[in-house]
């Protein structure tokens, strides 16, 4: 017995002389079904998710990406342990608001509502990876009192929102490397700063 596949099910028909109705989806249902084929096609990991596609911004703050810096060193009195890294897609800038990663959602939502939405308004879009603080019923919920459409990162397509990646990966290596100095370090004018203290010039960098 011959495994099936594709290109033998494209070519059996010309051969045969006839055309079958709906054949591409009776091929892939026996394909689908075929045991050996099954037991030699076995895919690993999860299952690719469907690319979106995000129209551009028109207007700043219209569309603004999201994603938690974890595992520094407790910076300010706060002693905070996270960043909120927002990228807005318009301006191509960021906001890096620090946090604690224990923050409960509702303790996430007040910061996005003071920081961001108090400031710049409220966004169209939001696109964020598929973080337990999203998927929470308060977040969720205030989303839809505002009206603004919650977008996810498809999952293994990343690419779709390369630049606030991108953004956020240089953040977090910036924080990183002033974390590595230890908690406090003084600058050459003798002031003692910590990588919280630091975060306004870090979102001019």
């Amino acid at each position: 017995m011959t495994v099936p596949t594709w290109d033998m099910g494209v070519k059996i028909v010309p051969k045969r002389g006839y055309q079958a109705k709906r054949f591409g989806q009776k091929l892939s249902e026996y394909i689908n079904t075929c045991e050996r084929f099954q037991k030699g096609n076995r895919k690993h990991g999860n299952k690719y998710g469907l690319l979106q596609y995000l129209k551009g911004p028109k207007h700043p703050w219209e569309t603004i990406s999201m994603d938690w810096v974890t595992g520094v060193f407790p910076g300010d009195k706060e002693n905070y342990n996270a960043c909120l890294v927002i990228v807005d897609k318009f301006r191509k800038s960021a906001r890096c608001l620090p946090c604690q990663k224990e923050d409960l959602s509702m303790d996430s939502t007040l910061l996005f509502w003071n920081k961001i939405i108090a400031i710049c308004g409220v966004p169209k879009i939001i696109i964020s990876d598929r973080d337990p603080k999203f998927t929470s019923e308060l977040w969720t919920n205030l989303y839809d009192m505002l009206g603004t459409k919650l977008a996810f990162s498809t999952a293994y397509h990343l690419q779709i929102d390369g630049l606030a990646e991108s953004m956020i990966q240089t953040m977090e290596d910036i924080i990183r490397w002033l974390c590595a100095y230890g908690m406090e370090y003084n600058n050459h004018l003798g002031y003692t700063h910590d990588w919280v203290t630091l975060l306004p010039a870090i979102q001019l960098a």
